[in-house]
């Protein structure tokens, strides 16, 4: 069984800094894409960032392009992101996932961590 276990999130003021954690179990982790979403109150589950199987290719929105960056470190079975220039529309449930692809829509992806809340004060 896959497991994904995320942390680091936390209240952040605005402009801050946050780096958030996701440790996938199992010994395939290598040979899938890793993959960052969120969530706010009462909207649908948004795509924030891709990383490739290797971790040299990576994708992200348009909203968060230039502040945030995906990373892995495969020794670790680990993805990161980390997060810069915060703004409270970041606020969000963050997750973390496994994918086939480095793709931007959720079905792409098969097992999803239970998140990690991330609030950014204005």
């Amino acid at each position: 069984q896959v497991q994904l276990v995320e942390s680091g999130g936390g209240l952040v003021q605005a402009g801050g800094s946050l780096r958030l954690t996701c440790v996938v179990s199992g010994r395939t982790f290598s040979s899938y894409a890793m993959g960052w979403f969120r969530q706010a109150p009462g909207k649908e589950r948004d795509f924030v960032a891709a990383v490739s199987r290797s971790g040299s290719s990576t994708y992200y929105a348009d909203s968060v392009k230039g502040r945030f960056t995906i990373s892995r470190d495969n020794a670790k079975n680990t993805v990161y992101l980390q997060m810069n220039s915060l703004k409270p529309e970041d606020t969000a449930l963050y997750y973390c996932a496994r994918g086939r692809t480095m793709a931007g829509r959720a079905n792409d992806y098969d097992y999803w961590g239970q998140g990690t809340q991330v609030t950014v004060s204005s």
